[in-house]
């Protein structure tokens, strides 16, 4: 019964895609896989430009360094091997996002991954992601690989249960390396380094020194591998923000993208897009540590990646992949929630009894479900326009809305996204950073 669901929902996903998904055919992996080619024949690396467009490679030079194998494959093979890679990313970290929550519910957790994987896999930021041949997932595997080792940090400190275990496996379950998944992720793209603040942030001092020295020791590697392109790229090009597309393509779903857009312009007002930045990075960051504090990493990670996507000058639809974990985390309070009141619904004397548990949670689930639906339809695309040939507002409010829908919803996310008190904490009950928070709510 369970297999048929299982398969019934990868159909789902397939006619989804096939629905609401666009032609791809590999279009940035051509990219990557043409300026490695370039660069391996003995050019230079950012000199490179895609025949018929004005692309060429942005990524910091490490980023090449770990492209460069695929310079000896023909693009539709690299195209597939990234697909299965991000694939099988993506079901790792679904296995580790969605195993507390089926457990809790007594789900197999084979059932529930294959469920999850296919759901998320017609979304708008996956299918994106494999369409185009892009690296988002594997940076996401990266980074939620630390939330992982925050656990079993936080277990192995708390339980000592790694005794009479080899020394790898003390050093891998210990979670002793957590940081080193966001110090890479920062090498090959640099908005991952939003982590490291929040780590910083939380004081998470020896999370946060591992990822700053495991960034910093692969970019000063790169620079003795590779010195001419490093220094191009931290001089010139990482500044060159033109190199990537206009503000205001419809595909920008970030804060800088809906500016660009409302103001009907190809930049982004400047002064305008700073402040709100700045102020959309307290509100994420600080929503954040109060979710860590809470108990519950998994929202604060969620909510860094999220802030990242907002704040960046470009993030283009491929990059919101942290709307998944945020689909999970407002489905997963919907079922706390209506689980904890029934429990209180036959617990006598309560000045307020609970009549309607079913109901309990309801505006959590909704919201689950609207913003995973909004992410499969993706109704931006229809209302896609180009300046100058096009206003944003040749279709009205209505499609200037739906045009800036996933951006705006990001947004949402960032100011009112839930988290859920001792969910999944990177500390325990014996726990410095637990007696910290005690005595600050005391104070």
């Amino acid at each position: 019964m369970r297999i048929g669901i299982v398969a019934g929902v990868f159909y789902a996903a397939w006619l989804a895609i096939e629905a609401f998904g666009r032609p791809y055919e590999f279009f940035d992996m051509k990219i990557y896989h043409g300026a490695v080619v370039w660069w391996a024949s003995g050019n230079e690396l950012y000199e490179f430009i895609q025949p018929d467009t004005t692309l060429g490679f942005t990524y910091p030079p490490f980023a090449g360094l770990a492209m460069l194998p695929m310079a000896t494959l023909p693009v539709a093979a690299a195209g597939w091997i990234n697909v299965f890679a991000s694939i099988a990313a993506l079901a790792i970290v679904l296995t580790a996002l969605v195993g507390p929550i089926a457990k809790r519910c007594g789900w197999p957790r084979w059932f529930a991954v294959g469920l999850a994987v296919p759901l998320a896999a017609a979304t708008e930021p996956v299918r994106e992601t494999f369409g185009y041949g892009q690296v988002n997932l594997l940076l996401f595997a990266l980074i939620m690989a630390d939330m992982v080792a925050l656990r079993w940090l936080a277990r192995g400190r708390a339980n000592h249960n790694l005794v009479g275990r080899g020394p790898l496996a003390r050093f891998f379950f210990s979670g002793a390396w957590a940081g080193a998944g966001i110090g890479l992720a920062t090498s090959i793209k640099l908005t991952p380094a939003l982590f490291i603040v929040y780590l910083l942030l939380t004081r998470q001092w020896r999370v946060a020194l591992t990822a700053v020295g495991t960034a910093f020791g692969v970019t000063v590697a790169t620079f003795v591998v590779a010195g001419h392109e490093s220094m191009r790229y931290f001089t010139s090009v990482l500044w060159q923000t033109d190199r990537v597309g206009a503000a205001d393509m419809t595909p920008n779903q970030s804060l800088a993208g809906v500016l660009a857009r409302l103001y009907d312009s190809v930049e982004t007002p400047g002064l305008l897009w700073l402040s709100f930045s700045l102020l959309m990075l307290a509100v994420g960051l600080t929503r954040a540590a109060h979710a860590h504090a809470d108990g519950d990493e998994l929202t604060a990670f969620t909510l860094v990646g999220l802030t990242a996507n907002v704040i960046s000058p470009i993030s283009w639809s491929h990059h919101l992949v942290f709307v998944i974990p945020a689909v999970l985390v407002l489905a997963d309070a919907a079922l706390r929630r209506r689980g904890a009141s029934q429990a209180l619904s036959g617990v006598s004397g309560l000045r307020t009894p609970i009549w309607f548990p079913a109901l309990t949670g309801l505006r959590h689930g909704v919201a689950a479900i609207g913003l995973y639906i909004l992410f499969v339809v993706s109704p931006i695309w229809p209302y896609e326009h180009r300046l100058p040939e096009v206003s944003h507002y040749a279709d009205g409010l209505y499609g200037a809305l739906m045009e800036n829908s996933l951006a705006l919803a990001i947004i949402l996310l960032v100011a009112a996204l839930p988290w859920r008190p001792g969910a999944e904490p990177a500390f325990y009950a014996d726990s410095p950073a637990l007696h910290l928070t005690r005595r600050v709510r005391g104070s």
